[in-house]
């Protein structure tokens, strides 16, 4: 059983930062890429950010020079540092794996079978 947990979502104003955490319940998560997305209301949800087994990162347009995904195999747990945030950063975010070992590009929600419950992120003065 394939379980993501995710955490450090909050109320941020705009230009502040936010580092989300995604801890992995399998002992070989090392092997997989893990991927962030993020839901607004009324939206689709977007593929964010991905980080391959090998540590190769892969951003979507609108989070590049902002946010960085990272991983610490040793505590199976994926990062998403989040600086710069704007207002349209706000969403649900969630951290998702296929179980493969690298990230599928373009990043779709269909590809990926194990999600976690996601934490929310809102960015607003």
């Amino acid at each position: 059983q394939v379980q993501l947990v995710e955490s450090g979502g909050g109320l941020v104003q705009p230009g502040g930062s936010l580092r989300l955490s995604c801890a992995a319940s399998i002992f070989t998560s090392q092997y997989y890429a893990i991927g962030w997305f993020r839901q607004a209301p009324g939206k689709e949800r977007e593929g964010v950010a991905c980080v391959s087994f090998s540590g190769r990162t892969y951003y979507v347009d609108s989070v590049k020079g902002r946010f960085t995904i990272s991983r610490d195999n040793a505590e199976n747990t994926v990062y998403l540092q989040m600086n710069s945030l704007k207002p349209e950063d706000t969403a649900v975010y969630y951290c998702a794996t296929d179980l493969g070992g690298y990230c599928s590009l373009p990043l779709r929600s269909s590809m990926f079978k194990y999600w976690g419950q996601g934490t929310q992120v809102t960015v607003s003065s």
